[in-house]
């Protein structure tokens, strides 16, 4: 599959392009007639969008955590009582900014196409020319992460192109790893039976995505999560 774009169609990619911006843009800021000022609100624009990507995934696994709990709380499923703990805001806090941040981009990367200093080169180096963007799907490979809730690992991960994402567990019982789920959207809790008081495991996990319901890319590197005790 391939594409042709300029401007990444999403917020991950938007964050990419603004980051890479912030790197390579000074380095032509004289030619191109960006100011101070410019360079200031991209990279402020740069760090303030990161973060909030960032932050609404944690506050979207938070949620998550909610819905599961509220759910045990209903039907009693396994699990220790005890209400969510709110993720901790990642430090340092970024400066706020105005809304409008990718029009801000477009109409940045309008004034620096339309210098007369402007060279293809330039675009190229700075991401701004739009390209055939080939999707591999077998160079995918997810990357995991993980919460807690209630006891019970949520295993945090990002969907991209792919359909769905297969996830693989080993609790350290010599049963080596074994089928745990598909989920079509992120994230994922691992709802098996905790140890009993006073006990604890090491459970690990790995995944690879799934397109028209086929394995593609590579497995996940496996995460350990200590459960229990």
């Amino acid at each position: 599959m391939s594409t042709i774009t300029f401007m990444p169609s999403t917020d991950s990619g938007k964050a990419d392009l603004l980051n890479h911006l912030s790197t390579a843009l000074p380095q032509y800021a004289t030619l191109l007639n960006m100011t101070a000022d410019d360079l200031n609100l991209l990279n402020a624009d740069s760090a303030s969008f990161r973060y909030a990507l960032q932050s609404t995934s944690d506050m979207q696994a938070y949620s998550q955590s909610w819905t599961n709990y509220k759910n045990q709380l209903r039907d009693g499923t396994s699990g220790a009582a005890g209400w969510p703990v709110p993720p901790a805001l990642a430090q340092p806090i970024p400066s706020a900014v105005n809304p409008g941040i990718v029009p801000r981009l477009s109409a940045m990367v309008g004034l620096i196409k339309a210098n007369k200093n402007y060279t293809d080169a330039i675009g190229k180096d700075l991401w701004l020319i739009g390209s055939a963007h080939v999707i591999d799907p077998s160079a995918w490979k997810p990357i995991l992460s993980t919460q807690n809730q209630a006891g019970h690992p949520i295993i945090v991960w990002t969907k991209g192109n792919a359909a769905a994402i297969e996830i693989w567990v080993d609790r350290g019982d010599g049963n080596n790893f074994g089928f745990l789920t598909i989920n079509t959207e992120p994230n994922t809790m691992d709802k098996w039976p905790l140890p009993v008081p006073g006990k604890s495991q090491t459970w690990q996990y790995k995944a690879i995505y799934l397109l028209h319901d086929e394995q593609v890319g590579q497995w996940s590197d496996v995460m350990s999560m200590s459960v229990g005790g």
